[in-house]
């Protein structure tokens, strides 16, 4: 079954978010910490499934939130620093799933 059917067999309306809403429940995310250049430490948050969930706009609010730099890179973000305590919050609030 396709993604975009998903929708039409429910009978709901594409509006709702119905797949993206599935999707989130569906992935079971990782969240950790490598250390880079100099020692600085970065969260990198990865598992994401698919290509339903828009990582640069996750990745906006995560960097807007904990008030600090990141990037996409490679269906991964990754955030200046570790956010190892507060990122998980942030995504369970959000509706997704941590391994």
């Amino acid at each position: 079954m396709a993604d975009d059917d998903l929708a039409s067999i429910a009978g709901l309306p594409e509006e709702l978010g119905i797949d993206e809403e599935l999707d989130k429940e569906a992935q079971q995310l990782n969240v950790r910490t490598e250390s880079r250049r100099y020692g600085k430490a970065v969260t990198i948050v990865d598992g994401f499934s698919t290509d339903v969930i828009d990582l640069d706009d996750l990745a906006s609010r995560l960097k807007k939130q904990l008030a600090t730099g990141g990037t996409v890179e490679d269906g991964t973000i990754e955030l200046q620093g570790d956010h190892t305590d507060r990122v998980p919050d942030i995504l369970r609030d959000e509706g997704f799933q941590l391994r």
